[in-house]
């Protein structure tokens, strides 16, 4: 099937998937303020500007946001012993050794405030730790002081295996986002993955997904992405590395948004490019679209299956995507970014873990050009769902088939088993419609 009439019967469904995340989130976003986070420097000097305010007062909100971590505008008065906590927790020697603490002047807060602005960040409304961890953390850190919402009760980092959090937006919506820490062993060193969200629950309901399960609400806006990764870092008292657009939703459905909160991640946290990943399971056009930016990081793209026929099975919305377009488009990324794409491939037993299904990913693969790697993910099991996930001699013979065949390829790490930290699972289990609001409460440590 050729690839240009594939993506014009495509187009259609497509606009549909966009029409209904924007329409959804501009009924649902809150939009009566307006958030400082995720914005630059240049755009947070313009602002002071643009109040009556010097230069440099953008500057001190940048440091307020980025280096303090303040969680309100009505903070940005703290002196040293509040607000550089966070940053001497999460930020590096460098960065702690070039902070001065400063206070932004009543008037101008005043008008900030007056003028709709926020800082942007939500509470956590629950954390919850995988297998060596077993401690769930219910809190509301818009409750405590500050500098303690840092210094939550929970041990070293890298005593988790993973850590999962729920954050409580503005409208109520429940979001997760999950921490991974990783020992280096061979470089003495240690790395923390963010895995963030890009909406709230997803459209397109991949038949294996808890998030597709639990509905979809709305798009995030770039200041909700970068906030998740604040949470991260502030919860294990250690500065993010990488980030992954691998959480709730679909990236390519909210790209305006991923795109402003990459570059967030990038130029004020100083993640490098390379150092994120941004899945897709495939909507017709925005690879082109994310190809354009140019950007350094990975793309990856959810694959499940290596025919279109049983990839509409696993993947309903590939009825819109054939394979071969795809396959084009990623070929095509490759070509003009230079960066090696990614195959993301649920492992469910029985359904596409055979042999033979590793011999026609392989010859899918080959025939669309070299530069790929595919990464094997068994599957995390979802309460209700008929899927299960297969032997580890079952996903080591598919990682033989594809090795012979001379296919980079490795096997995700599962983590969470216990712990609901399947995509979407933990959201499903606290919320289906919107929390009512409740007073915050003193975070308190409950039994797993």
């Amino acid at each position: 099937m050729a690839a240009a009439p594939s993506h014009v019967r495509a187009a259609p469904l497509a606009r549909a998937f966009r029409a209904r995340a924007s329409a959804t989130a501009t009924a649902t976003a809150p939009t009566s303020r307006r958030a400082l986070l995720g914005l630059s420097e240049a755009e947070l000097r313009q602002l002071a500007l643009d109040h009556g305010q010097q230069s440099y007062r953008g500057k001190q909100l940048h440091d307020l946001l980025y280096k303090s971590r303040a969680r309100q505008v009505q903070e940005f008065n703290y002196g040293e012993s509040a607000v550089h906590a966070t940053c001497l927790l999460v930020c590096s020697p460098k960065q702690n050794n070039l902070y001065t603490p400063c206070t932004v002047p009543k008037a101008f807060r005043e008008a900030l405030l007056g003028a709709g602005w926020t800082v942007g960040r939500s509470p956590v409304h629950h954390a919850v730790t995988a297998s060596d961890g077993t401690t769930k953390v219910l809190l509301f850190p818009c409750a405590l002081p500050r500098a303690l919402t840092a210094a939550v009760l929970l041990r070293s980092p890298l005593l988790y295996s993973s850590l999962q959090i729920l954050l409580k937006l503005e409208d109520n919506r429940l979001i997760e986002t999950v921490g991974i820490p990783v020992d280096d062993d061979n470089k003495g060193s240690s790395r923390l993955t963010a895995c963030v969200s890009s909406q709230v629950g997803c459209p397109l309901r991949c038949s294996f997904c808890a998030t597709g399960k639990g509905g979809f609400a709305r798009n995030l806006r770039p200041h909700e992405i970068v906030e998740q990764v604040l949470a991260i870092e502030e919860m294990f008292k250690h500065r993010v590395t990488n980030v992954v657009f691998m959480g709730m939703g679909e990236p390519m459905l909210n790209l305006k948004s991923v795109i402003e909160a990459h570059r967030c991640f990038n130029k004020e946290l100083k993640i490098g490019q390379r150092m994120m990943t941004i899945s897709t399971v495939g909507v017709p056009n925005t690879i082109k679209m994310l190809a354009s930016h140019k950007l350094q990081s990975t793309l990856a793209v959810s694959l499940h299956a290596p025919n279109q026929k049983l990839r509409e099975t696993i993947v309903p919305s590939a009825k819109s995507y054939p394979l071969g377009a795809l396959m084009d488009d990623c070929k095509s990324y490759f070509l003009e970014t230079g960066r090696r794409v990614s195959f993301e491939y649920t492992l469910l037993a029985g359904i596409n873990d055979e042999k033979e299904h590793a011999e026609e990913l392989a010859e899918l693969l080959r025939t669309c050009g070299g530069g790929y790697h595919v990464n094997l993910i068994p599957y995390n099991p979802i309460e209700g769902s008929e899927y299960k996930r297969p032997y580890r001699k079952v996903v080591q013979a598919f990682v033989d088939a594809l090795e012979a065949r001379k296919i980079t390829v490795s096997v995700r790490q599962t983590r969470g088993l216990d712990a609901n930290a399947a995509c979407g699972q933990l959201r499903n289990e606290f919320q289906k419609n919107p929390l009512l609001e409740s007073s915050p409460s003193e975070p308190s440590l409950v039994p797993a």
